[in-house]
């Protein structure tokens, strides 16, 4: 199957994926908005999860491509993990919950979705899409299809859900060729720092958007892709040449997210669904049956939405958000939100206040897998942690603080 695609012109879909992504777990995906409330402020942005997770998957051949095309293998060995690597991106957004982002602060716990033990994090904790795209891949109608589509080249499903969660799979030896572990490699196309869901998002985004700042170098950055093998564990790295390339896509990034991800609209609206679930925790939740969250999308949520009573459903149906008053970052010195806090709460006025962080990165730190991306010198084949390479990870160490306050649009003068 072709696709025809406004970022990536012609996406080429085997007939085993086309079974996984005719699925209707995939299919909700239309139904999804990237960008949650963002068509808000920006109307254009209706583009949906679908369409990124098609371009994804579509990103992360180029960059494995890439990337192995200097490496020696056998070419079962080579198919196995590049149809791995295309399935688990195709299907790393599929339990993206309603309005994508704008939805996960209603969202249930972890040990709702009885995730088996081996993938580790707080059972306590709320789920995050990932866990939800975790147990699709795991226990859903969904899974026998990848069972088939991954039988020829000798992966289970469990092996996908490791690459989306980034963590070993179970076993351990799903990645392993020639005595190698390639997991590393695989993992940083998934989820990285240069990784297929940021080299989709941000051209997709800054279209559909009408800005500039999510563009970049994505061919120069493709090219230049490479391979590093240390003690047995193979990473992603990027020539030192196409570092500058690299810094705008970094700061490409960033700027979106300031910009466009944490717009004060979208922010807005953000919080008013937080507390529309706040005052009716009976009225609407996450379902964590499976059969259930496959028909919970934007279109589902806009029925709860309509249905409520509630005044912040109201307010969300009939688009009547509150009233910007003031914002700043930490580097805007005279503001001063406590004291703007309590001037309008000794007026009687109702408001909220909102802290979004913006960060260059949340790779900045190595894990135990090592550093998230390696720099190599061509020349002499030295290798450099990324964030000891590029002054920007040292300038933007500290995640910027955006600090809104909002009123109620008929108190607000």
């Amino acid at each position: 199957m072709r696709i025809r695609d406004p970022i990536h012109g012609t996406i080429h879909v085997a007939d085993g994926e086309k079974a996984v992504v005719d699925n209707r777990f995939f299919q909700r995906l239309r139904h999804v908005r990237q960008l949650g409330f963002g068509d808000l402020a920006f109307p254009g942005a209706t583009h949906t999860r679908h369409a990124h997770s098609l371009g994804a998957m579509h990103a992360a051949s180029r960059l494995f491509d890439s990337a192995f095309q200097q490496i020696a293998m056998p070419a079962d060995c080579r198919e196995r993990m590049r149809q791995a690597v295309r399935l688990a991106v195709l299907c790393h957004d599929i339990g993206h919950l309603p309005l994508s982002h704008a939805s996960e602060s209603i969202a249930p716990l972890r040990s709702a979705l009885a995730l088996p033990e081996w993938i580790p994090g707080d059972r306590a904790a709320q789920a995050s899409h990932e866990d939800f795209s975790a147990r699709i891949l795991l226990d859903s109608e969904l899974t026998p299809v990848l069972e088939r589509v991954l039988a020829p080249v000798g992966v289970a499903p469990a092996a996908l859900a490791s690459l989306v969660l980034g963590v070993d799979p179970p076993g351990g030896a799903a990645f392993v060729c020639g005595g190698k572990d390639y997991g590393p490699l695989l993992r940083q196309i998934v989820s990285g720092e240069l990784d297929a869901d940021r080299i989709d998002y941000l051209l997709r985004d800054s279209l559909f958007t009408g800005v500039t700042y999510g563009r970049y170098e994505l061919d120069w950055i493709v090219e230049n892709l490479l391979p590093a093998e240390i003690d047995g564990r193979v990473h992603l790295a990027l020539s030192k040449t196409a570092i500058f390339a690299f810094e705008d896509f970094l700061l490409s990034r960033f700027h979106m997210f300031v910009s466009v991800y944490y717009h004060h609209t979208s922010v807005n609206f953000d919080e008013m669904l937080r507390r529309y679930a706040q005052d009716c925790p009976g009225e609407i939740s996450i379902p964590v049956d499976m059969e259930r969250f496959v028909e919970c999308d934007d279109v589902w949520l806009a029925w709860w939405l309509r249905k409520s009573q509630n005044v912040w459903a109201r307010r969300i149906v009939e688009r009547k958000g509150f009233k910007l008053v003031a914002q700043a970052t930490g580097r805007d010195k005279e503001y001063d939100f406590p004291v703007l806090d309590q001037a309008l709460t000794d007026a009687g006025l109702e408001h909220f206040q909102i802290d979004s962080f913006g960060a260059l990165s949340k790779y900045f730190a190595a894990d135990e897998n090592g550093p998230s991306l390696y720099v190599v010198d061509p020349a002499t084949g030295l290798r450099t942690p990324i964030a000891e390479y590029t002054p920007l990870y040292e300038r933007y160490a500290e995640a910027i603080r955006l600090t809104r306050l909002y009123c109620r649009p008929d108190q607000a003068q």
